[in-house]
């Protein structure tokens, strides 16, 4: 089964507003494993980026003057995505302003949800942990995932913590490292693209309990024992 795991960064919060995409970043999963191919783009959004959403992201109306519009980008996008199941956390808003580039441009493309399967990754990670934080940062604490380097937002590396945030929070995990060939690289900041590099975990230590720890432990068992008729959970779950 082919998984994208997809995030954008747009000018603002409200696609009714007129508000437009400025970043877009996939990362492909064939069978719950990464393939490395992935694709990641800027996007001129022909409109002025609003000072809160720069503070979220710190993508600027400057580095995006000479970046592509979305017109040029639409056709190799759509042709990455169609077909696959699509992994994006709060989904609704992502799908609704790719929906409104792609209906912007006139050229026939179809929703989103016509031409791929949609899987809201907050909408599972709710229904798990009902009553928590459930934004990306909240699920990287939760399930260990490592985003250290995640100081602003950023699609392409949302998208790849999504990815082992999702494989992790629905039964598999996975170490993250983007090809070095595959995929747009158009807009990379620096020239730079960006890799997360997977860290060996080492097996967890085993602490053996000393002959003394064991002395005091079974004394306090029989303490318990004397005030509790006898009964000591801890023995009868052993």
């Amino acid at each position: 089964m082919r998984q994208i795991v997809l995030d954008t960064e747009t000018t603002g919060l409200e696609v009714t507003q007129g508000h437009r995409i400025i970043e877009i970043g996939c990362v492909e999963l064939d069978n719950r494993r990464l393939t490395g191919n992935h694709y990641h783009v800027y996007i001129n959004p022909q409109r002025e980026v609003d000072q809160g959403a720069i503070e979220v992201h710190g993508i600027t109306n400057e580095f995006l003057a000479d970046k592509p519009l979305f017109a040029r980008v639409a056709q190799e996008f759509f042709d990455f995505v169609k077909g696959a199941e699509l992994v994006i956390h709060n989904a609704p808003f992502d799908v609704g302003f790719l929906d409104a580039e792609l209906k912007r441009l006139d050229k026939g493309y179809p929703p989103l949800s016509e031409c791929c399967s949609i899987v809201d990754s907050l909408i599972l990670a709710r229904a798990k942990h009902p009553g928590q934080r459930n934004n990306l940062d909240a699920l990287c604490s939760r399930y260990g995932v490592d985003n250290s380097s995640r100081d602003l937002h950023g699609a392409l590396l949302d998208a790849e913590i999504l990815a082992d945030v999702y494989l992790t929070m629905t039964g598999g995990q996975t170490s993250l490292t983007l090809s070095d060939t595959d995929g747009d690289s158009a807009g990379s900041v620096g020239g730079e693209r960006i890799q997360r590099l997977s860290v060996e975990r080492r097996p967890l230590k085993v602490i053996e309990p000393s002959a003394e720890e064991l002395a005091a432990h079974e004394a306090q068992l029989e303490a318990i024992a004397a005030g509790n008729g006898g009964k000591v959970l801890w023995r009868e779950q052993g």
